[in-house]
């Protein structure tokens, strides 16, 4: 039975997600204000959590950037009245796998919900571990270096790698790196990848304007070399 964490202020919005949620067969905890429920969200059996943006006491945010900071990579799906795009923009860049704005139909919102677990299930059968050159990589541990230096990836950052190391020399398109990291196939524009590419380079080619590793396939996307 897969485990769901609800940190919404909203009594009646609450309750009713509380209420779907237990009648889909979902195990359900509910939480009110911002730092219970960081403390909450931090908890390893928690499958899903569903996020609202405005709470009391320590924003949704905040959360969200302190458990992928933490290495927490529990599926976080945005709650929230500001639909207006920089908001959506701001919520994937933290670490969001999802984003649904209020009102919102409860069958879309089981449909996300179903779509993020599949896709989390099937991220613990991807690649573990990966070497190249004097960087290693630990997908389980979430962790990254280049020798014996401590690299700092986003859990974002690693998911990327993870996919495309995982299809060495295959070329990866944009649309596919936001269907399958973002998981989210309206997502607003392909420039958000690009930027991450980017920020991945400096992190880990030795020359990030001339990378060896993460290459610009132009018009196409990106492939791993290595």
């Amino acid at each position: 039975m897969y485990k769901i964490l609800i940190i919404e202020d909203d009594r009646a919005i609450l309750r009713a997600l509380e209420s779907n949620l237990q009648a889909e067969g979902y195990q359900v905890e509910t939480v009110m204000e911002g730092l219970t429920g960081l403390e909450r969200a931090r908890d390893p059996s928690q499958d899903l959590i569903l996020l609202d943006l405005m709470l009391p006491k320590l924003p949704g945010e905040a959360i969200c950037r302190t458990l992928r900071q933490e290495g927490i990579t529990t599926p976080i799906l945005f709650l929230t009245a500001k639909g207006e795009e920089q908001h959506r923009v701001a919520g994937f860049e933290l670490g969001a796998d999802d984003y649904v704005s209020k009102p919102f139909s409860i069958r879309e919102l089981l449909g996300r919900i179903q779509a993020i677990l599949k896709r989390a299930a099937g991220q613990k059968h991807l690649l573990a571990h990966f070497r190249f050159g004097n960087v290693s990589l630990d997908f389980v541990k979430m962790e990254a270096r280049r020798g014996n230096q401590p690299i700092t990836l986003t859990s974002r950052e690693l998911a990327i790698l993870r996919l495309m190391v995982s299809n060495k020399g295959v070329v990866i398109s944009r649309d596919r790196l936001l269907n399958e990291v973002w998981g989210y196939e309206a997502y607003p524009s392909t420039r958000t990848v690009d930027n991450q590419i980017v920020k991945l380079r400096q992190k880990l080619e030795e020359d990030p304007e001339n990378p060896q590793h993460i290459v610009t396939v132009r018009g196409t996307g990106y492939k791993f070399v290595g």
